[in-house]
């Protein structure tokens, strides 16, 4: 049985969720002083919903888009939890615009210039394509503080 999305997990789930090892995990505690996960009896950790999140930032900026540690906590102490959060809903609305261009393309019956029907659910689903690029471009538009160091 699944979790919820609001629920607290262990330090083992959250490794496997994040693809990192659980000593990796410890250390950027130790490095991070935004991340707090709650410790029940014997030590055991219990991260939040936003500590997964922060954590999911985290790895992102290190693993992905090259930052060092220092680069990190730097963001972190300029930039505030809230950035490293949204950096990863950028990069994952950048992720599925790339996966969606890299589609196969689709066929259409109408003529160079005319117009395409489309139906609700597509229309949405272009708009809401077209607000995470916006919100892409805006995040890559930040101030150059944004650089890895």
């Amino acid at each position: 049985m699944a979790k919820s999305s609001e629920a607290f997990r262990n330090i083992g789930e959250v490794a496997a969720e994040l693809d990192v090892k659980k000593h990796v995990l410890r250390f950027w505690e130790a490095k991070f002083p935004q991340l707090k996960p709650m410790k029940r009896g014997g030590g055991r950790r219990l991260y939040r919903p936003s500590d997964v999140d922060l954590l999911r930032g985290i790895r992102d900026l290190l693993q992905e888009a090259g930052y060092t540690i220092k680069g990190v906590q730097k963001i972190l102490r300029e930039q505030g939890v809230e950035h490293v959060k949204a950096a990863v809903d950028a990069h994952a609305a950048a992720k599925r615009a790339k996966d969606a261009a890299q589609a196969e393309p689709v066929k259409t019956t109408s003529a160079p210039g005319r117009s395409l029907l489309l139906d609700a659910e597509q229309l949405k689903a272009l708009q809401n394509v077209l607000s995470e690029l916006k919100a892409c471009r805006a995040l890559l538009a930040a101030p150059s503080s944004n650089s890895p160091s």
